[in-house]
């Protein structure tokens, strides 16, 4: 039973949903990026994602009780070590997936920081799935790039204007090699464009 109960976890984390891109999803966002939209922090105060315009993100839709949960600890390591060239991890805490994420803001709040000691921004609790009441955010990354998470943990590279880059599922550690390439590969645009403007 236990071998079965870790293949059945297994097969959820490695699976990605496809965004459904309507017409109409895509003309809603057309020409937007990730940085122009609002959304709010664990004290439902609102908080405009324009303050990581010239940034490289990593969004992150996260759960306090999940098998993954760990990877907290990467994410944190990664936001520090790169944090000063222009990068930060955002996560957004999700409870679509196996009810996994239970608590308040405030109780987010504390795991978060006692358990993991997170820096990077931890917004308000959002809905990752299609459907009424689907948080702007991954309405427009999953019509962006037409992958939605299936499971807590996936994650989406966002580049320095906002346009996702690329989706990993959650099997995707913060420490994968092809994740890291690929941060590496969009500070560098973002400082090689930056020179240019300079």
């Amino acid at each position: 039973m236990r071998i079965l109960a870790l293949a059945a976890c297994a097969a959820l984390a490695a699976c990605t949903q496809s965004a459904t891109v309507t017409p109409e999803l895509e003309a809603q966002w057309s020409g937007t990026g990730l940085y122009s939209l609002t959304v709010q922090d664990l004290a439902g105060s609102p908080q405009d994602l324009s303050a990581y315009a010239g940034k490289v993100t990593l969004v992150v839709n996260t759960a306090s009780q999940c098998g993954f949960t760990p990877q907290y600890a990467g994410l944190q390591e990664l936001h520090a070590e790169l944090e000063g060239r222009g990068f930060s991890v955002i996560a957004f805490p999700c409870n679509d997936f196996g009810g996994q994420e239970p608590g308040t803001g405030e109780e987010i709040a504390s795991f978060c920081s006692d358990r993991y000691s997170v820096t990077f921004p931890v917004m308000g609790k959002v809905q990752v799935k299609e459907g009424e009441g689907q948080s702007e955010v991954y309405s427009l990354l999953g019509t962006k790039t037409g992958d939605l998470p299936g499971w807590n943990f996936g994650k989406y590279l966002v580049g320095k204007d906002g346009a996702p880059i690329q989706f990993y599922g959650p099997s995707t550690g913060p420490d994968d090699d092809d994740l890291r390439k690929a941060i590496e590969a969009a500070l560098d645009d973002a400082m090689t464009r930056d020179r240019r403007v300079v």
